[in-house]
């Protein structure tokens, strides 16, 4: 089996509009959550989201391609170009067929979707723009990418809720390791911070109806009452070891293990004890062939809503044992961006790739009052400077859906 790398990075988030700031953000523990500006939230109970900050499409995009991508797709563009850049790997002379991109979404391009609906009933079918579906459908996220870098390998879009941007990473380090592609980009991207979007998230009870912006998203805290919002796009570029090698690329660090599987239990809840997110975790550190006591880091899913960071606290004492759980540190970075749902999980991949490479993990901001039922150390509110060997990217998604995937510190 081929051993896969990631070489390269490309985020926009609410914390940094790139990797560089977006890390930085990480560090100090910036939160990125504060009122909604994208429409009048006058008569929304949801007053906050995490939205991407200073963006000016025109920085990236003529104005013609700004009218033809809808914000999840600009989105992922921005992102993919800097995580291609980042790996420097030259198209001019890399066979292209070998290069694949899977990203995925949650929702997809609910923005242009919202928009032409409306119009379509005011105005009639015949003013619905003819770009309302390659704008709106989530696979033309991996189109677009495709075609702005010049890939002609497999290309795929991913969809499982909140467990997207993990799984479409998950599903690359497999095709890479068993030998069907060289390089893939992989990640998420979402842009749902729109009246509909809100509406139908307020309503399932899922998000947070707190006006502080600092008591909002707050993973495993005891007042944790749902989660906020967030939009972004977080992608890497994945490679297979002696094809970096041989072109002399930096290695962040290196997929070991990826675990994918089904609670069979509910749409929106997690099954009890978080079972599935357990076996997730185990099958990642199977195939790795790390035990649970080498495990230095895990990035939790911890969306701060009551059952999903209860129940992955129990997931993550049964996956390693109740010992080896309350030694791991565990934090969940969506005090700082978050949830970008189909984002999420690619966003996260870059904190713990990050993490890997210099030695940091981050704090679970915000964090205030304890939780019997969440009793791991969680880094609270300040991160720490320790080297991390191995570190565990969780994502579970609505529809029972739950991916894992095991980082390594690269050695040669």
């Amino acid at each position: 089996m081929r051993r896969v790398v990631i070489t390269g990075l490309g985020a926009i988030t609410p914390i940094g509009n790139n990797v560089e700031e977006f890390w930085k953000g990480i560090q100090e523990g910036k939160c990125g959550i504060d009122k909604i500006t994208a429409f009048d939230t006058t008569d929304y109970k949801v007053k906050l989201a995490a939205e991407v900050k200073q963006y000016n499409p025109e920085k990236y995009f003529d104005k013609r391609e700004i009218k033809r991508l809808d914000k999840f797709s600009q989105y992922a563009m921005i992102a993919a170009r800097e995580a291609w850049k980042d790996s420097g790997i030259n198209k001019e002379i890399e066979n292209m067929e070998r290069v694949g991109v899977i990203l995925g979404s949650g929702i997809g391009g609910i923005e242009t979707i919202e928009r032409e609906k409306q119009k379509c009933i005011e105005k009639g079918p015949d003013r619905v723009s003819p770009m309302y579906i390659p704008m709106g459908i989530i696979n033309m996220a991996t189109g677009n990418v495709t075609i702005d870098i010049g890939a002609k390998g497999e290309s795929m879009a991913m969809v499982t809720a909140c467990a997207t941007g993990t799984h479409c990473i998950g599903e690359s380090f497999r095709m890479i390791k068993h030998g069907y592609q060289d390089i893939i980009l992989a990640g998420g991207t979402e842009s749902s911070i729109t009246p509909l979007s809100i509406a139908g998230f307020s309503n399932i009870k899922a998000l947070s109806k707190a006006q502080d912006k600092e008591r909002a998203s707050i993973p495993f805290d005891k007042e944790r009452n749902g989660f906020v919002m967030g939009e972004g796009a977080g992608i890497i570029v994945l490679e297979e070891l002696e094809h970096a090698r041989a072109r002399g690329a930096k290695i962040y660090a290196e997929i070991v293990g990826y675990g994918a599987t089904s609670d069979s239990y509910h749409i929106t809840s997690p099954a009890p004890g978080g079972e599935g997110g357990a076996r997730a975790m185990k099958i990642a550190m199977e195939e790795g062939k790390v035990k649970p006591e080498e495990i230095t880091y895990i990035n939790a899913h911890g969306t701060s809503t009551h059952l999903n960071d209860s129940y992955e606290t129990q997931a993550i004492k049964t996956a390693l044992g109740e010992e080896n759980a309350k030694k791991v540190m565990v934090s969940s970075t969506k005090g700082h961006t978050g949830h970008l749902l189909g984002a999420a999980g690619g966003v996260e991949a870059i904190v713990c790739s990050k993490a890997i490479q210099e030695g940091f993990v981050p704090a679970t901001i915000n964090y205030k009052v304890p939780d019997e039922e969440c009793d791991l150390d969680i880094v609270p509110n300040e991160g720490r400077r320790v080297e991390v060997k191995y570190a565990i990217s969780n994502s579970l998604g609505f529809g029972g859906h739950n991916s894992s995937i095991l980082l390594k510190k690269y050695e040669r």
